[in-house]
């Protein structure tokens, strides 16, 4: 599998979506390619290097701070690849400008009119903006490659990243040099990730009557990231007026750029809502640790905390992949029995139970999920099972 990011020790190693894009803007077919996934897992360097390797000549432009320009901006940028004789336009945070959708499909379809043969990839940071757009404007015109938050293998491959710095310090590659000063890395994952993320894709974009209690919840995600939590239990410990509709409204917000989301308890073959107990989960480790007042000793010395970490970050392992592959992370609980994640692809269910090391306990969880879905295949992640290194660095698709 390949995979393709230039680290700052300029050692190329290849992304598996790099490859795929790779492949699409080869074919003769033409779709518009939409890169899609969180800030700062890098979707540009992942284009451009791209185009690189097909040795075409391409025109980018960013509109992150375009708002105001609007659809002009998207036309002007489509006319200077037109006239420049460009094989590939390439726009980033492409969800940023009004109405773009119905700009990109007018212009496209001046193209295939045209029998233009450039070629246009799009990126973008908020998940529910760009599939707003595209399932309103876009049908049939688009493909999408969602590029996930580095796993463990890619950490370790590009700088050296040791399986407990990745299970404290998560899978942000921009931020890897920095582990060495704490404050210094913390401030940038606070700052220029966080914050930017809730800025610019969730509150200019989303209608938030409460800002406030958005970023309150948020916090309280990644505080108890891995456990379940009532919204009415969310509700007591955010200390403001508001509902469970707008709590889980302001998650679906937060699961979209890429932060954390509700996982929903598993229930077969019936249909799965929205409206059970959700069981918090943020999509990277970095989120939670930066928030905690613990650095990396102090949190593997805290048996408890750190146990509750590596749940997070076996939970964060599988939802990027699973999300990748269009599939849903749930856990399941019946009564006092609970299994910590499961998936369903097709016939196929796979339930996962975390075993840290730091809690000495026995299954009856995983047992009594077996005897209700006997065809399921169990997985013991941690402590006498698969081990957290062999786990962090395997693919999805191996437990299937």
């Amino acid at each position: 599998m390949s995979k393709t990011v230039t680290t700052q020790n300029n050692k190329l190693i290849y992304r598996a979506q790099s490859q795929e894009l790779f492949g699409r803007l080869q074919e003769k077919r033409k779709f518009i390619q939409i890169l899609l996934g969180p800030r700062q897992v890098g979707k540009t360097t992942l284009a451009h290097q791209t185009i690189e390797r097909l040795g075409l000549k391409s025109h980018f432009e960013t509109g992150d701070d375009k708002q105001l320009q609007g659809k002009v901006w998207i036309q002007e940028q489509w006319q200077a690849a037109r006239a420049l004789g460009k094989d590939i336009l390439i726009l980033d945070e492409i969800q940023k400008i009004e109405g773009w959708s119905e700009t990109v499909k007018r212009l496209w379809d001046e193209d295939t009119r045209h029998n233009s043969q450039m070629k246009v990839v799009l990126l973008g940071s908020a998940a529910l903006l760009i599939e707003q757009g595209l399932t309103e404007s876009l049908a049939g015109r688009f493909e999408v490659i969602r590029v996930p938050h580095w796993s463990f293998s890619e950490m370790n491959e590009a700088f050296g990243v040791t399986l407990d710095q990745f299970i404290f310090f998560g899978g942000y590659p921009g931020s890897a040099t920095l582990y060495g000063d704490f404050n210094r890395w913390k401030r940038m994952i606070l700052d220029s990730l966080i914050e930017t993320t809730v800025s610019r894709d969730i509150l200019m974009h989303a209608r938030i009557e409460k800002p406030a209690l958005l970023r309150r919840l948020f916090q309280l995600a990644c505080e108890y990231s891995s456990q379940i939590f009532s919204y009415q239990k969310m509700l007591g410990q955010l200390l403001d007026v508001g509902n469970t509709t707008t709590l889980a409204h302001y998650l679906r917000l937060l699961e979209g750029a890429g932060l954390c989301t509700g996982l929903q308890k598993f229930e077969g073959t019936r249909h799965r809502t929205r409206s059970s107990i959700p069981k918090l989960q943020a999509f990277n480790t970095a989120l939670i640790s930066a928030q905690a007042d613990y650095h990396l000793i102090e949190a593997k010395a805290d048996r408890q905390y750190w146990g509750r970490l590596v749940e997070s970050a076996v939970g964060s392992h599988l939802l990027n992949q699973a999300t990748e592959a269009g599939l849903t992370v749930c856990y399941w609980r019946d009564g006092n029995f609970e299994v910590d994640f499961v998936i369903q692809k097709g016939s196929t269910i796979l339930a996962f139970e975390v075993k840290s090391g730091t809690r000495n306990q026995s299954l009856p969880g995983m047992q009594k999920f077996l005897s209700k879905y006997p065809k399921a295949k169990p997985y013991l992640i941690g402590s006498d099972g698969i081990s957290l290194d062999e786990f962090f660095k395997s693919q999805l698709e191996r437990f299937f």
